[in-house]
């Protein structure tokens, strides 16, 4: 199984990538399942599955001891550390800060944030991003006595209102937080524009990048952004969440931590004894998409080409393919009677987004249509997805939507199911 990747010039090896998946295996009345769930957390690879058993197995270690594990086990997380520092294009591995969940880290670093501001200070949220994003600098602002503005949306394709952005911006703003890409409607915002609005006007800026990080490049040192986090579990990766920030502001910024802990960067940051099986998983996922290189017609799957240059290599190949299964299925639920995606639709748009859509119906809450698709074997999701603000905005509560997901090892074949599965339901009593 090969799919036509000629956006790309070349051919995206499915079954290759595939067959490293074992949870793509699950087979249901007869049939294999199609798995659209990625924006709630990808499958994952058997490399990964490995590294998380043999750490366990082989490395179970607090830091800092004197004996071979703990050294071993030190050796891998460092290593780990400047893993994930190529997959965010940092170049400094002591600013990668790992932690429970992205959710987490947040709640950490809005908290230590919020005691530089004081009233009459302002902050920026958006109505686009996950709660995640929006809830703990809310809580922090509060706190804190700081005025919240929150970004608008353009209703007709509920995308990011960059002219009331630019409104909201002054120079009381303290801190901008953005979301790179949505988790309901799958529309890429225009970050780098944004964070560059955000430091003329002397704001700081976060990035939450999870949905993003399976779906593109990240490169923080183009962004220029302040702070960015993202989450392995949506990478192929274990559940482990990841901050990055620049040096002079992680050391700056003081973070609530007991006083054992380490006073030097990445500790600092990183709070009580971590899941080092799951940081090992996570720099295997990393590993992971570098090594697709070596798949891909022209790739960089030399040991010559340094990881950096084969992620470079793989996400551009990537986007290529996932550009395709985003044309295929939006033209796919535009067929399906009675349907309402919520986002980007202009096929001359569709470098603005990722293939993560969102819909509704009239006469069929999401949870039903849900449930019906589950037993055609098309696992979707329905609800909020966390993504609140949007929901509320969009008045789209208390159901939310129905959303599907394409990821790197999903097929064409896999989106007409879905399509068909659709279809047959709108054909029923509902």
């Amino acid at each position: 199984m090969v799919s036509d990747m000629s956006s790309a010039g070349s051919v995206w090896p499915l079954e290759a990538i595939r067959r490293q998946f074992s949870g793509l295996t699950r087979v249901q009345n007869g049939v294999p399942v199609a798995i659209f769930d990625g924006p709630a957390g990808s499958q994952v690879p058997e490399c990964v599955v490995d590294a998380v058993s043999q750490y366990l197995r082989r490395t179970n270690c607090n830091r800092g001891a004197a004996f071979a594990t703990a050294r071993e086990s030190d050796r891998l997380l460092t290593e780990a550390h400047e893993c994930v520092a190529d997959f965010l294009g940092a170049d400094d591995p002591d600013c990668v800060i790992f932690g429970p969940n992205m959710t987490s880290l947040t709640l950490q670093l809005s908290r230590a944030l919020g005691r530089t501001w004081k009233p009459g200070d302002e902050i920026i949220v958006t109505r686009l991003d996950h709660d995640a994003n929006v809830t703990p600098w809310v809580l922090a602002a509060r706190d804190a006595g700081v005025v919240v503005h929150q970004v608008d949306l353009h209703p007709d394709d509920w995308t990011l209102d960059c002219e009331d952005y630019a409104r909201k911006l002054s120079d009381k703003t303290r801190l901008v937080a953005l979301g790179m890409a949505s988790n309901a409607t799958g529309t890429i915002n225009p970050v780098q524009k944004m964070v560059r609005m955000a430091h003329d006007a002397g704001a700081l800026t976060f990035v939450d990048a999870v949905h993003y990080a399976p779906h593109g490049r990240i490169q923080v040192n183009e962004l220029q952004c302040d702070f960015l986090a993202c989450s392995a579990y949506k990478f192929f990766g274990p559940h482990e969440g990841i901050l990055w920030g620049r040096r002079e502001l992680l050391e700056s910024i003081r973070p609530y931590k007991l006083r054992p802990s380490p006073e030097v960067l990445p500790g600092l940051w990183m709070t009580g004894t971590q899941s080092h099986e799951a940081i090992a998983g996570t720099a295997a996922a990393v590993e992971y998409l570098a090594s697709l290189s070596a798949l891909l017609p022209g790739g960089a799957g030399t040991t010559e080409a340094t990881r950096s240059e084969k992620l470079d290599f793989v996400f551009a190949a990537l986007r290529g393919y996932e550009r395709s299964l985003t044309e295929v299925m939006l033209t796919g639920l535009q067929t399906v009677p009675g349907i309402r995606i919520h986002g980007i639709q202009a096929p001359d748009r569709l470098d603005e987004r990722v293939p993560t859509f969102s819909w509704t119906f009239a006469d069929c809450t999401p949870r039903q249509a849900a449930e019906f698709l589950a037993e055609e074997g098309v696992y979707v999701w329905n609800g909020n997805h966390y993504a609140l603000p949007f929901t509320e905005t969009a008045g789209l509560e208390p159901g939310g939507t129905i959303r599907a997901g394409a990821l790197h090892y999903n097929s064409v074949e896999e989106i007409h199911r879905l399509v068909r599965g659709l279809r047959k339901m709108r054909g029923s009593d509902f």
